[in-house]
């Protein structure tokens, strides 16, 4: 970590919190929108078609337009896009700012099955415009729901080209602050009918902070099967996982490599650029690409794809991090052309050529002009290789570099990497054990990539001082190898031990920041805890109880987890390895009045959908008009609902509840996807146990308006709670009974997410 990470602590920010940020700031103060420097570097790079720098250069003044992405995954994304299209779209056609129509959005070309959008509003006209006010209200409480992102369309591109499937065992490095990390998620779950997916994500990202940041991302998609790490992606460690009984190395099908950069391509949402911009930020970053690039080549299954991006403009960040990835590889990697999968989308292709410039206007053209004095600062990997024939064979047109003006979008560089063979340095190395712990080295056997045992960890003799990777600042380690983790070091604790062996230097001991995270319990095959759970709800026999986890050690369980067992897997073997933030899903609360019904835990609504295919009773099948008496009324009677769900209703005895909607296709009028909902049975109410955001985003889709005032209220539910309240009297019966649950589910309806402010946010738990 030390100086170099604050560096890029430091320097992170600019580039990606900016491109990829959810929310809708409200601007900058006035900022002259000039930089010579910027304007004469980029004319001289030649980036740029002819003709067409002053098109570039006035996009690159204009305010970003805003995109928004419909979460793909879900069941309920054709009935969002149906609500947009006939509801908010038509009426923000009637809207004049100005005295100008506001144009109706479009849907991005090359983003599939009309899932993203792009208006002409910049964000601020957004917020800003009594006349939006809905649309944007809109946008805040389905964003809060998880079932839009607000994402700048070129931020949407990497993972599209990682072409993710469901068994895809997927890293993350630099995922903070989260938005590409949703959409692999999203990828992972495209089939709705399976729970638990094969494939994972694990999203890392090396700013402690900013991990709570991807996780409240994360967390609204309600995913089993992600993970957010903390750690420098230049040395992320490499983990292991159990198969077949032996420990193997864990190699990813996908990674997605979003280095932090410089940031030019974001100077239209992230004006402070225009006057921070010099050549220097770059110098000081493709080292570090470079490095993080490495590492996940390196962790890369044979046959996977890496997805290499940045916000930048600038060559050295971009061909030139290629082209010296490329060189290292010696054939193990290629460029793939993505173009293909992105039909509409308008790029340039990479170039072959570039020079290089110091922040006082001094040019280079090739390393060997460099004098010494600046050999620290520049590096050979910063030029385009001299050998024609090496460099028309890396085929660097591959690459696509998005410029503003094109199609109205932010600057970005995305190149995609197929791994065809281990890397090089891994053939060269002696191998210095025979395996990882007690098993095979290879790759894990469940890989779609077949791999080879040359492809498994081993070190270096000695530490190489190598300029190709950052001029000697950090050790070039085997595939698989790590500088940090204490339970990986046993080969380097023993290595100089060996006769004739020369090991490599002493690792480094991991240096863990931020909280403590509590700890990851999984039940075991007894636990008492489960069996009441078990019995109450009827679970199924393949219910997968071993993969439920909590976050404690001692003391009663408040909340009980659920991740996939390929992720229970990678917790388990790697505990001592890797500074896990959060994992899972909520699925069950305590509430200890509960106990005297049969059960202490009740039903929590993040993790209904993950559950449900496991329930088998505490089931009960409700109408349109039922849902709309429980979203929008506190404690309405049993009696409220309509006939035939009253009757399932009495039936059965007080306690958590599950209410199921489902679709039917004689009504198109009503929703046509299923809808579950976590419920209270009381003595003789019923309530729905529904996060707020939530309660709004059913209603819409059951095209009841939706509306909050200064203060946040709902207005139908405001107007139905009048209702609610005349009847309040006639519950103080069952005020014994239902009390935990309705005051714990009163804190999860108001803030969403009442556990993370009990627990001071160091938890990172899926609340």
């Amino acid at each position: 970590m030390g100086k170099r990470s604050r560096q890029r602590q430091k320097n992170q920010p600019t580039g990606r919190d900016n491109r990829d940020n959810a929310g809708w700031g409200a601007g900058y103060a006035d900022i002259v929108k000039e930089n010579k420097l910027f304007e004469h570097y980029y004319q001289e790079q030649g980036l740029v078609p002819e003709g067409e720098f002053e098109q570039f250069m006035e996009a690159m003044r204009e305010p970003l337009p805003a995109t928004i992405r419909i979460t793909g995954y879900k069941s309920h994304a054709k009935e969002i896009l149906h609500c947009l299209k006939e509801k908010y779209f038509k009426e923000i056609q009637e809207v004049e700012i100005d005295g100008q129509k506001i144009e109706a959005p479009q849907p991005l070309s090359w983003y599939p099955d009309e899932q993203a959008w792009h208006t002409n509003m910049s964000r601020k006209i957004i917020r800003k415009s009594p006349l939006l006010e809905k649309f944007h209200q809109f946008l805040v409480s389905e964003t809060e729901s998880g079932n839009i992102s607000r994402q700048e369309a070129v931020s949407m591109i990497p993972p599209l080209l990682l072409k993710i499937e469901s068994h895809h065992k997927i890293l993350d490095m630099c995922a903070a602050p989260g938005s590409k990390t949703a959409q692999l998620i999203e990828m992972l779950h495209s089939d709705m009918d399976v729970p638990f997916p094969e494939g994972f994500v694990i999203a890392n990202d090396v700013d402690n902070k900013r991990c709570y940041l991807l996780v409240h991302q994360a967390k609204r998609l309600n995913s089993p099967c992600i993970m957010v790490i903390n750690h420098d992606a230049s040395c992320i460690p490499t983990l292991q996982v159990e198969s077949g009984g032996k420990r193997d190395i864990l190699f990813y099908d996908r990674i997605l490599c979003d280095v932090p950069c410089s940031g030019d391509g974001t100077m239209r949402k992230n004006i402070d650029v225009w006057k921070k911009w010099t050549t220097s930020n770059s110098l000081h970053l493709h080292g570090l690409q470079l490095r993080i690039a490495v590492r996940g080549v390196e962790q890369l299954a044979v046959g996977g794809r890496m997805v290499y991006s940045t916000c930048s403009l600038n060559p050295i960040e971009d061909e030139a991090v290629i082209a010296a990835l490329l060189e290292k590889s010696e054939g193990a990697l290629e460029l793939a052309d993505g173009s293909a999968d992105l039909p509409g989308l308008k790029w340039m292709p990479g170039v072959t050529s570039w020079k290089l410039m110091t922040k006082d206007g001094q040019w280079y053209s090739d390393w060997s002009e460099v004098p010494t004095n600046r050999h620290t600062q520049i590096r050979p990997t910063m030029f385009p290789p001299k050998d024609p024939q090496k460099l028309a064979s890396m085929h660097l047109e591959k690459c696509m570099r998005i410029l503003p003006h094109h199609q109205n979008t932010g600057g970005f560089f995305v190149a995609v990497l197929v791994k065809k063979a281990p890397m090089p340095w891994n053939k060269r190395y002696p191998k210095l054990r025979r395996d990882v712990s007690s098993g095979s080295a290879a790759q894990t056997g469940d890989s779609p990539a077949a791999a080879t045992p040359a492809d498994a960890p081993r070190l270096p003799e000695t530490a190489p001082e190598d300029p190709e990777v950052g001029g000697g600042e950090a050790k070039v380690e085997g595939e698989g190898g790590e500088e940090a983790p204490k339970g990986a070091s046993q080969a380097r604790e023993t290595a100089p031990k060996q006769d004739g062996v020369c090991g490599p230097p002493p690792s480094k001991k991991m240096r863990l920041f931020g909280f403590k995270e509590d700890p990851f319990v999984f039940l075991t095959e007894d636990d008492p805890v489960f069996l009441p759970i078990q019995n109450f709800y009827d679970l199924s026999p393949d219910f997968p109880k071993l993969n439920v986890l909590t976050r404690t050690h001692e003391g009663k369980k408040r909340h009980l987890y659920m991740v996939s067992k390929e992720l229970r897997n990678v917790l388990l073997n790697n505990s001592e390895r890797m500074k896990v933030i959060n994992t899972g899903v909520k699925v069950w609360s305590r509430n200890s009045d509960g106990e005297e019904f049969g059960c202490a835990f009740r039903l929590a609504q993040e993790g209904i959908y993950t559950l449900n295919p496991y329930i088998r009773s505490r089931m009960i099948t409700v109408s349109v008009e039922d849902i709309k008496v429980l979203l929008t009324q506190e404690n309405p009677f049993l009696s409220k609902l309509e006939e035939d769900s009253h009757a399932q209703a009495k039936k059965m005895v007080m306690g958590s509840i599950v209410l199921r909607y489902q679709p039917n296709s004689n009504n198109p009028a009503e929703p046509q996807c299923p809808i579950e909902l976590c419920g209270w049975r009381g003595k003789t109410s019923i309530r729905a146990f529904v996060p707020r955001n939530e309660r709004f985003h059913y209603l819409r889709m059951l095209g009841v308006e939706v509306f909050r005032d200064k203060q946040g209220t709902g207005q139908g539910r405001r107007d139905a709670g009048k209702e609610g309240k005349q009847e309040e009297g006639a519950e103080k019966e069952g005020e014994t009974t239902e009390g935990a649950a309705e005051n714990e589910g009163e804190l999860d309806l108001e803030n969403g997410s009442s556990e993370a402010k009990a627990n001071g946010g160091n938890q990172g738990t899926s609340s």
